[in-house]
């Protein structure tokens, strides 16, 4: 008796994905979450053109009509306000980190919680203050309070090139704006630092207690490489915040346009948002191009400084706290 092999079954597609029904709810939150992004990029455009437009009569070659410019290029007017832009934010940077980060380790790592947590509503309180109260008081309270240190610093440390020059009298110097600006960012980048750092995995600080590391060891080994990233970025939001900043730095600092490491002096580069708000009032005519032009550069700048921030993080990504 002859046997027939059955055929196989002929080849069927797969199935089609289940697709879940989207509720209302979940409709009305793409919809949102979508037009919101949309609207930044509406925004961000809309600000970068009007700085193109309205900076485009400060860049023409002849400038002899020009009452803020008075004959030079813009180039050489807007370079000793780049750099007292970067200047003042770099040293606000530079005291404010060290400090922010210790801050943070201490309420998520060392303090008690009832401690903890009062800290924590003292450090938001602080992000809320106006600049201008931060103004007033370094120009009232810590300028004077800091003239006796600079003038010891000046006959003690005058080794040190940043501490030379005839010391101000009245203590209203690039160091003082940039404690200010110090201050003004210690509560920002402190509050972004304490959350990465409660964000380290439990199991990688119990790892490192149970094979007899101390706090701090643990401290270094698990939570500050597991958090890198977003202390930078806390870093650069802060520095953000320095950037932009206006009316504190505004009454601190006596202002000139010269480019200079000097901290002491009286003779102070004046950041950009300073110098318009100091200029803008008694501005007319093709000044207020060169006002807005330098606004352009200070935009450019922050875009920059932003844009760094991002490379950093991005290198950063591949890390995580479960591997």
């Amino acid at each position: 008796m002859s046997t027939t092999e059955q055929a196989p079954p002929a080849l069927t597609d797969p199935p089609a994905p289940i697709q879940a029904k989207k509720r209302l709810g979940d409709r009305v939150f793409s919809g949102t979450a979508l037009g919101a992004g949309i609207v930044i990029l509406i925004v961000l455009a809309a600000v970068a053109t009007f700085l193109i437009i309205q900076s485009l009569p400060a860049f023409q070659i002849d400038t002899s009509d020009n009452h803020i410019l008075r004959g030079e290029s813009f180039l050489s007017y807007v370079w000793p306000l780049v750099f007292g832009t970067l200047w003042a934010s770099f040293m606000a940077i530079l005291i404010a980190a060290p400090i922010s980060i210790g801050i943070a380790l201490f309420i998520s790592h060392y303090a008690p919680r009832r401690l903890a947590s009062l800290l924590g509503y003292i450090i938001d309180l602080l992000a809320a203050v106006p600049s201008v109260v931060f103004g007033l008081w370094g120009g009232l309270v810590l300028a004077p309070m800091l003239q006796p240190v600079y003038a010891w610093l000046n006959k003690n440390a005058d080794w040190i090139p940043f501490f030379q020059g005839q010391v101000s009298s009245t203590g209203k110097t690039i160091m003082t704006a940039a404690l200010v600006l110090a201050v003004m960012c210690i509560p920002i980048m402190t509050a972004i630092c304490r959350e990465v750092f409660l964000q380290t995995p439990t199991l990688h600080e119990e790892a490192a207690l149970a094979l007899g590391a101390t706090r701090w060891e643990m401290i270094r080994m698990a939570v500050l490489p597991f958090a890198r990233g977003g202390m930078v970025s806390a870093a650069m939001l802060a520095l953000g915040r320095a950037l932009g900043e206006t009316m504190a730095v505004t009454m601190v600092l006596s202002p000139s346009a010269v480019v200079s490491f000097l901290v002491l002096t009286a003779t102070n580069p004046t950041p950009i948002p300073a110098n318009i708000a100091l200029a803008f009032p008694e501005a007319h005519g093709t000044g207020v191009n060169t006002l807005i032009a330098t606004g352009l550069i200070l935009f450019i700048v922050t875009f920059a400084v932003n844009a760094l921030a991002r490379w950093i993080v991005a290198r950063r990504a591949e890390f995580s706290g479960a591997n």
